[in-house]
């Protein structure tokens, strides 16, 4: 005999278990018990750490302790961070690494490797060696005085030894091997070194330039991966043609996105997607990913809703940055920067950080693995 039962009454009951389905079995986040988003990692992987190198949109506050003018760390900046104090970080409130290392269910934020306040074990679980005004042309950071990645690759040497002195050969090569190591350069080699200065425009074209730039990302990464590493994370480079600055220098009396800025990204990061390609092949055992930042941060520039595009929020918002950020622009600021994807005239605002760091994670996670 056949009992014929009626489903219709459960169909959304029977829908919802479908969607469950395909998040457990499709994607790498769930909520975790304490209401944040944290990485489930398949066939029980691990990342015991997160290491960052780069320029001030990863710089936590190394900038701090250089003898350079490139340096955030006084009001406004800071004021959305924990008790409103000014870190060092390039922007009113946390960055992309703190957004990674917490989506790695890491820590909360990650430190400065020149803070002295830097604890032993604070280094088992990462830290950052950026550099605000840094990038892959060597010209770029010794412009500004702040660290080369040359230089933050001889600190990480140095991190790499007092791990080794404080835990053991054993943790320093389960974070050689199974550390997520990112690298996010670039930007301040197009809109400040080869735009704003004629050191490099009088011997190179944009062409021959992005070469000498994406030759000196892929010297970088072979000597990172020579020192041990083998998971690395490349950013590609923003649309850097629509940062404020970038508008209000290059974009006309409209203010429009800098064409030319945008194309000399593009063309990077062509380039750079196409060496990735080549050195995978050429390093055994790496994994080397391209993380594209390019499409979802003009995407929201393009599409902002409820969010202001064309200027930061810090001052006038159209060329205010670093020092020129300052206590005296307070009267001028926004009152409120979560409406602004940019906080001042070129990084974004930690609502920006806070929208677009999970979902640029989510469209790479499993290329590390």
């Amino acid at each position: 005999m056949f009992f014929l039962f009626d489903y219709s009454k459960y169909y959304s009951y029977i829908i919802l278990l479908v969607i469950v389905c395909i998040v457990l079995y499709n994607d790498d986040y769930i909520v975790s018990a304490n209401g944040g988003r944290n990485i489930i990692l398949r066939d029980n992987e691990t990342v015991p750490a997160l290491i960052m190198f780069g320029d001030s949109i990863v710089d936590p506050g190394n900038n701090n302790y250089l003898k350079t003018i490139v340096k955030c760390n006084f009001p406004p900046y800071g004021r959305d961070f924990q008790g409103g104090n000014p870190t060092g970080r390039f922007c009113n409130g946390k960055i992309p690494s703190d957004y990674i290392a917490e989506e790695f269910g890491l820590k909360e934020l990650l430190p400065a490797f020149l803070d002295p306040s830097l604890q032993p074990q604070d280094l088992l679980t990462g830290v950052s060696f950026a550099s605000g005004g840094s990038g892959y042309d060597p010209l770029t950071p010794a412009i500004v005085s702040v660290l080369s990645l040359t230089d933050q690759l001889e600190l990480f040497k140095r991190y790499l030894a007092r791990v080794d002195s404080s835990f053991g050969k054993e943790a320093t090569a389960n974070i050689l091997s199974k550390a997520i190591f990112l690298v996010c350069s670039g930007s301040d080699d197009i809109a400040n070194t080869y735009f704003s200065t004629p050191f490099r425009r009088a011997h190179y074209d944009i062409n021959s330039y992005t070469d000498l730039v994406v030759s000196s990302a892929s010297s970088f990464i072979q000597q990172l991966y020579g020192v041990g590493a083998r998971r690395i994370g490349v950013f590609s480079l923003p649309p850097i043609g629509c940062v404020p600055s970038q508008r209000t220098l290059g974009g006309g009396l409209n203010r429009e996105c800098s064409n030319k800025a945008n194309q000399a990204a593009l063309l990077i990061n062509s380039k750079l997607n196409v060496q990735l390609n080549s050195l995978r092949k050429k390093l055994p055992g790496s994994k080397l990913v391209y993380v594209d930042i390019y499409n979802p941060l003009l995407s929201l520039i393009k599409n902002p809703a409820q969010y202001v595009a064309n200027r930061g929020c810090c001052g006038t918002g159209n060329i205010e940055v670093s020092i020129l950020c300052n206590s005296l622009d307070d009267s001028k600021s926004c009152p409120d920067a979560s409406k602004y994807i940019f906080w001042d005239s070129y990084h974004p605002s930690e609502k920006a950080y806070e929208v677009l760091s999970p979902l640029i994670l989510s469209k790479c996670i499993r290329e590390f693995f």
